[in-house]
């Protein structure tokens, strides 16, 4: 009787490792799915951490195709989610943006495509239903045919094409076209050394004329509540805390959503993660990411640096190492 129950063992534990190695397999494409449709990493990790609870518990024997099964799971809860958050964002002091992802070794995040990563296309994300951002994601992200996503999101293959061609016409009425990576990482350079200097001339020539600055603090630190519309008065904005602000503050680099952005330190601290949303016409968007609970994960790496303004960090070197019972919880 031990040898059989010791067999019995072995065998639930091999299971165990089988479905963790399924699991972590799929991950990167679980968070980007789950990602794009909440804007926030610390909801995808709590999703994720459902999923894999879901995944353990389920009779594994009666999926056919697991890829497919955990992105149907992962999408229903993500929409279960989202219809909680917009509630909360309802009430978010001041401007909601979304929460940074380092993006330096998975520049697509986990999908076919780095579409819908991006801070601008997150942000009119924000204007969609839940049914239509999850349908956008899965086509326009991961590229899954229409009768796929019918399935996942339970509606018809009619429906889904629907729900695409509102969202991409809704992104296509509110979004100029953007400007090359290159010049993004150029034209945030600038801004962070004009911002410093609090050179209002140079601020203007950069800015879009209808630009808007958004600053997200939560409510945790000091951040402007309302958005702040137009080149001069975001220039006079900018220049007008450019001392305090700035006063011993590092600027080191980084990867983030697929763009460049400044991280901000004092004393060893992130307190800012800033970056631009740009057009031929100039910064369209400047944001100001504060709240302490969304970047405290984001580091500093390479990239647009401007001389005697930055002070790049090593990349630090993060362990995605965790026991085969809690594979969702992986550091991103």
């Amino acid at each position: 009787m031990g040898d059989t129950g010791s067999g019995r063992h072995v065998r639930d534990v091999d299971d165990l490792d089988q479905a963790a190695a399924v699991f972590q397999s799929v991950r990167p494409r679980l968070f980007g799915i789950a990602y794009r449709m909440l804007g926030s990493s610390t909801e995808t990790e709590d999703l994720l951490q459902d999923v894999w609870m879901r995944w353990q518990a389920y009779d594994r024997d009666t999926v056919a195709e697991p890829g497919a099964f955990l992105a149907t799971v992962t999408t229903r809860l993500a929409l279960n989610v989202l219809q909680s958050a917009r509630v909360r964002r309802e009430t978010y002091v001041g401007p909601w943006l979304p929460e940074p992802v380092d993006t330096r070794d998975d520049p697509h995040l986990g999908a076919e495509r780095g579409e819908a990563l991006g801070f601008a296309v997150l942000l009119l994300l924000e204007r969609l239903t839940p049914t239509e951002r999850a349908a956008y994601v899965l086509r326009e992200a991961f590229d899954y045919p229409y009768r796929q996503i019918a399935e996942i999101i339970e509606t018809s293959e009619a429906a889904v094409r629907q729900l695409v061609s509102r969202a991409r016409k809704h992104l296509a009425s509110k979004r100029r076209a953007p400007v090359t990576r290159a010049e993004q990482r150029r034209l945030l350079g600038a801004f962070v050394t004009a911002a410093r200097s609090g050179d209002l001339a140079a601020l203007e020539r950069i800015l879009a004329a209808d630009v808007v600055s958004y600053s997200d603090g939560g409510g945790a630190v000091r951040a402007s509540r309302i958005p702040v519309v137009g080149a001069l008065r975001v220039a006079k904005y900018v220049r007008a805390f450019a001392d305090r602000f700035w006063a011993g503050a590092e600027v080191e680099w980084a990867d983030v959503n697929g763009q460049a952005a400044a991280v901000l330190r004092r004393d060893g601290e992130v307190f800012t993660v800033l970056t631009v949303n740009a057009s031929d016409e100039g910064i369209d968007q400047v944001l100001w990411m504060m709240n302490p609970a969304k970047i405290a994960a984001v580091s500093g790496a390479d990239g647009p640096g401007q001389e005697g303004n930055s002070t790049p960090a090593s990349r630090s070197e993060t362990s995605h190492s965790r026991a085969a019972s809690d594979p969702a919880r992986t550091d991103r």
